[in-house]
Parts: structure tokens; sequence; C-alpha cells
């Protein structure tokens, strides 16, 4: 018993004495786990009768008796730093590699080998998303006419990016279609703002690897040629709030239909990215913090192993 416990106890037991009852310690046998070797009671000398003390002590308490509830950090270099002020040598850390919901977890009060503990006592970090994978995902494998396709490129033309050689053969390779530069898809949305009102005539597929859409009345793009449609596009952007720029492939599809043409983006595989990202952070707290590592979701709290 600590000091403030020690102080509480002798308080009551002073009123005990007065009321006919007095604290008694029992001893429990070391079979019993998970609780003192021994604990007060208060016996009432009248009838005989033993009840617990924890509801008068209570009320003495001047700090929580363990640590417990979850920390919610913003970023992940303040995960570890919260994890290394709390942690003790059963401390574990846990990634959630769903890539809709990763999410770090710190489990302060983890269970040692053979003595199981609380687990009431972590840290969470949940990989907020950056503005710009938000905007990418919410328009991935979703259908847009052409007046919002075409704006949609103009307004996020910052996030495309050039493929270098490697990317360029490799996703040729991968997709069988040509990959676009981003004045490629400028083009192509300026293009198919200029013929917004007009009606789609053909839309064939060349040897090359890309498409081109021709229009029922005259062409009317700077060159009047058949505009060219690229298959595949790269971008570059964070996945994570304040995290590093990430290279995607994004497939570009369209449907024509009635003369009507329907755009569809397509991230490759956003799965993949997420949980590159999510173990690289995980490899870099559990190296930081000197704890163990794992994948998948721990106990519920107040559970044991």
């Amino acid at each position: 018993m600590d000091q403030l416990s020690e102080t509480a106890v002798t308080a009551i037991a002073a009123l005990a004495q007065e009321a006919k009852t007095e604290i008694v310690i029992i001893s429990l046998p070391s079979s019993v786990q998970g609780v003192p070797a021994s604990i007060p009671v208060l016996l009432n000398r009248t009838n005989g009768s033993v009840s617990g003390i924890h509801n008068l002590v209570e009320p003495w308490r001047t700090r929580p008796e363990r640590k417990i509830g979850t920390a919610a950090v913003a970023t992940l270099e303040s995960f570890v730093e919260l994890v290394n002020r709390h942690r003790l040598s059963t401390s574990a850390i846990f990634a959630e590699t769903d890539w809709q919901k990763p999410s770090l977890t710190a489990v302060i009060d983890y269970h040692a080998a053979a003595v199981p503990d609380n687990g009431k006592h972590r840290i969470l970090y949940s990989f907020p998303q950056s503005e710009e994978w938000k905007v990418w995902t919410a328009v991935h494998g979703k259908a847009m006419d052409q007046a919002s396709f075409a704006e949609f490129i103009e307004d996020h033309a910052h996030d495309l990016a050039a493929p270098d050689t490697l990317e360029e053969e490799t996703f040729a390779k991968m997709f069988s279609a040509k990959v676009a530069f981003p004045n490629d898809l400028v083009v192509l949305s300026r293009g198919l703002q200029i013929n917004a009102e007009v009606r789609v005539k053909n839309a064939i597929k060349l040897q090359s690897g890309e498409s081109q859409i021709v229009f029922e009345e005259d062409h009317k793009n700077a060159d009047g040629q058949p505009i060219s449609v690229h298959g595949v596009f790269v971008i570059n952007i964070p996945i994570f709030h304040g995290g590093e720029a990430t290279r995607i492939p994004v497939r570009l599809r369209y449907k024509l239909r009635d003369g009507v043409i329907a755009w569809t983006f397509v991230l490759f595989r956003p799965d993949l990215y997420i949980t590159e990202e999510v173990r690289r952070a995980l490899e870099f707290a559990a190296r930081e913090t000197e704890l163990p590592k794992f994948e998948g979701r721990p106990e519920m709290s107040g559970t044991s192993a």
C-alpha cells in the first residue's frame, strides 16, 4: 500500500473503532492470481460480518489507481514520443493494415508472457489521410460525365506526375495502354471542354495503346485532329497528412453509349500503397521505442490473453 492508502486506512480505522468495527488484514492463498497477497476488509464486531473498504477509500483518492484510457495522437512522431514516455517492459505495438482504416496502437500495460495485465492504457495513431488522397479516392471507380471529368483534371493538374522511363515501360506492359504525361491530360481536358455539347461519333483503340475520340461535328480542338486518350497516368501525392508523396498509377477508362461518354479513374491497388506505408511506420515506431511489433489488433480492453 502506498502512503495515501495507508493514511486513508488509518483514518477509516479510527472511525471504525467508534462504530464497533475494525479493519483487519486477510491473507490470500498464492493460487489466487491478479490480487495482492493480503487485502484490508472491514469487520463488524457486533455481528461478525465482513465488507470491503474500496468504496470508503475512493473518496480519499487524489489520483487514479492506474493509468487507463486511449490517447489519440495526430502524428507518427507524437506517437513515438508518447509511447516512450509511458512504455513498460511488457508494452507492445500493433498495426491495423486495413487500407480503409489503418492505425497503430500501443498497449502500454500489455500482457507479459505468463502474467496477464489490464490492457487499458493505450496510444492510438489513426493515420489521418491527406486532402489529396481524399480527393482521388473519392472519385476512384466512379463514373463522371465529360464536363465533370475535364473540370477535375484542370483542378488537380498539380497532382499529375511525368512517368520516368521505367514507369512508362512497366505500366505500358502492365495495362496494355499508353502512359500519359501531365500535358497529355491537360490537352485532353481542354479538348473535352471545347466539345462539351457535341455528341461523340466514335472512339477507337489504336495499336499504340491510346484511343482516339471523334466528335460528330467538325473537330474543335486547336489542331483539328481527333482527341487522343491515354490509358494510364501517374499521380504523385501524399497518402497521409504530413507524409511523403507516393507515385501511384491511375487507369483512365471511358464508356461510350448513345454518343455520350462516361469517364472513370481507377487507382491501381490503393490497398498496397496503404499497407506499405503502415508497415514502414510500424518499423519506425518499433525501432524508435524498442518495443515488439505485431500486425493485427490487440485484445479488447480488459480481456486476458
